[in-house]
């Protein structure tokens, strides 16, 4: 049997029913975007340590640490129910080591970036635009901010609960908004608003015309990548230097920072499960915020 067909037997009776939609969907799109074309007209026998390497090596080239060992997952789930049923001798377990993390080069903007971004913003008529100034200030995820209803806000105690996420879905050539539950529960979180931001808010929920923050013109529906692409042409039309969307999240962070946060606060309010991942992701960031409180010391010599 190759493993092209092995591998949707494999994803229809064991994956579909054990996993969330949103693993679901990340298993198929890796398996028929990177690991079938590269090993799936292979047989299953053919398969050996030194192929499953090599993939996983040319893989690790283009794609982060992440996807790299979703990959190496799949393969190994997949090869060990092909041993339970008598498919294979050699499920990989303990031959492919996962590989080692690394953490990526966090981009943020600068102080004047981020206030040319704002600036544009609230002089803006265009209400999506919101969604980025909310990330500024709060490091919401885009599936997090995507999920966001009004509902979610409460103005009295001036807090934002994020209890969401979603991802994009289309059924038949139409568009559905798919929400789901974060994967894990240090996610859940109430976030409490700069009180600066909740004017602009308020005004913002009286013109909306969709249970959801972000929308489109007459209150419809928008997806997380034409939301991704409105924030790519906002950067280009402003001279602004291409970053993901996930750099509004890192600006938050380092800005949190420079103010003096505490990490254990950040880490809570960014949805970490632990103050750890922080520390590693914002090391750069906290150096920096050193740097300056040891000069503050040092105007305290003699």
């Amino acid at each position: 049997m190759k493993y092209s067909e092995w591998s949707k037997i494999w994803m229809h009776t064991n994956v579909r029913p054990s996993v969330k939609d949103s693993t679901y969907y990340r298993y198929g799109t890796l398996l028929s975007g990177q690991i079938v074309p590269a090993i799936g007209q292979m047989e299953l026998g053919e398969i050996t340590v030194e192929v499953v390497q090599l993939f996983i090596a040319r893989l690790a080239e283009r794609y982060s640490t992440s996807t790299v060992k979703t990959a190496l997952s799949i393969i190994k789930r997949s090869f060990k129910e092909a041993r339970t049923r008598g498919f294979v001798t050699n499920d990989f377990e303990g031959e492919l080591p996962f590989p080692r993390a690394t953490e990526k080069l966090v981009e943020s903007f600068s102080y004047i970036e981020q206030r040319r971004l704002e600036k544009y913003i609230f002089g803006s008529r265009n209400q999506k635009y919101f969604g980025i100034m909310l990330c500024l200030y709060t490091g919401l995820r885009i599936g997090e901010l995507m999920a966001l209803r009004w509902s979610d806000f409460d103005f009295v105690a001036g807090t934002l609960t994020v209890c969401k996420t979603c991802r994009d879905c289309w059924s038949g050539g139409e568009y559905k908004k798919i929400i789901e539950l974060p994967k894990t529960s240090s996610s859940l979180r109430v976030i409490p608003l700069p009180k600066q931001l909740l004017p602009r808010l308020r005004a913002a929920e009286s013109v909306s015309k969709s249970e959801y923050l972000v929308c489109g013109r007459d209150g419809r529906l928008v997806s997380v990548r034409s939301y991704q692409m409105t924030f790519t042409l906002l950067l280009k039309k402003l001279g602004l230097p291409h970053r993901g969307f996930h750099a509004l999240r890192h600006t938050f962070a380092t800005r949190a920072l420079e103010c003096g946060m505490d990490i254990k606060t950040l880490s809570e309010l960014l949805g970490h499960s632990n103050p750890n991942i922080t520390l590693r992701r914002y090391v750069h960031s906290m150096l920096e915020h050193k740097r300056a409180m040891m000069n503050k010391l040092g105007k305290t010599m003699y």
